[in-house]
């Protein structure tokens, strides 16, 4: 590195941390962490600070929570007056104002979870493996008012296997961010403004998004389980009951959709079939389907339901 820099993190969850980790040990002067606002978590609802705030107090990092960034101008003062380079965004979770992007000498660069211009927005992980992509990726942009549509920096590719989960193809590209941020800060390149064609949108999860429609071919529904994992999380109707999915594969089979056409249990979609190797009631743990069919039976004929 040629020079340290004086930066600020922006970032909340767990994707976020490796990037935090990496400039704090390349030597950067981070004079300030951002991150949201701790948030009631757990039995007793204790409010809890979120992974990165967490890692930020381990390293003896300077850490700011406010609950709002958009409008206050004293929280674009206090951004000015840190006299920053850089500032690093990663999953922060709150838009920045114009004030703050324009604030670091060298701007506001975001760690973005694909391959731009396609997913921008809130998930890009899910929408990649949801949409069946082979290839997803990590780029390093300078940050402006649009929805991720400042130029790049720089772009790297992770391939999709075809049973990737959320939570695997999560962690793949969150190894590769924090090198990615120090080569951008250290080679400075050019910016390149992203192409005008290939712009699709990843908008921020819903639980709705995890209730399992049969009617769907087989291969899209498991990609949606394989995307929702884990969450929201898919979910189907089981009598009075709504029962978790967290693994399922693609079968040969047919039948009316929702139909329970073995003891596996396998059952038919809208195309193909689809075997579901992995399930979870409602306040129990989640467990290989042999070893829950043995508490709750789902006998062949059995015509499942949605989630309402």
């Amino acid at each position: 590195m040629s020079r340290s820099l004086r930066l600020a993190f922006m970032g909340s969850p767990d994707f976020s941390v490796p990037a935090l980790r990496a400039l704090h040990g390349a030597g950067h002067q981070i004079v300030a962490v951002y991150t949201q606002p701790p948030k009631p978590a757990g039995r007793g609802q204790k409010e809890t600070p979120c992974p990165v705030h967490r890692a930020a107090l381990e390293l003896g990092l300077p850490v700011r929570t406010p609950p709002r960034v958009r409008k206050d101008e004293a929280e674009h003062a206090a951004f000015r007056a840190l006299d920053l380079d850089v500032a690093v965004v990663a999953a922060y979770g709150l838009i920045l104002p114009k004030a703050m992007l324009d604030a670091p000498r060298r701007g506001c660069l975001n760690i973005h979870a694909s391959l731009l211009p396609r997913w921008r927005g809130a998930g890009p992980i899910q929408a990649a493996i949801l949409a069946g992509d082979t290839e997803t990726g990590i780029t390093i942009m300078r940050m402006e008012e649009g929805l991720d549509t400042g130029p790049m920096l720089l772009r790297q590719a992770v391939p999709i296997t075809p049973r990737m989960t959320t939570p695997e193809l999560h962690d793949a590209l969150a190894a590769i961010g924090g090198p990615m941020v120090l080569r951008a800060l250290e080679e400075n390149p050019e910016p390149v403004p992203q192409p005008e064609e290939g712009v699709t949108y990843a908008p921020k999860l819903a639980k709705a998004d995890g209730r399992i429609d049969w009617w769907q071919d087989a291969a899209a529904l498991d990609r949606r389980i394989r995307a929702m994992n884990p969450w929201p999380g898919c979910f189907f109707q089981a009598g009075a009951e709504v029962i978790r999915v967290h693994a399922a594969e693609p079968v040969e089979g047919g039948g009316l959709p929702g139909t329970v056409l073995d003891g596996a249990p396998t059952i038919a979609c809208g195309v193909g079939a689809i075997r579901l190797t992995r399930l979870q009631r409602a306040g129990k743990a989640a467990l290989p389907a042999a070893e829950f069919l043995r508490g709750f039976p789902m006998p062949v004929g059995t015509v499942l339901a949605p989630s309402a």
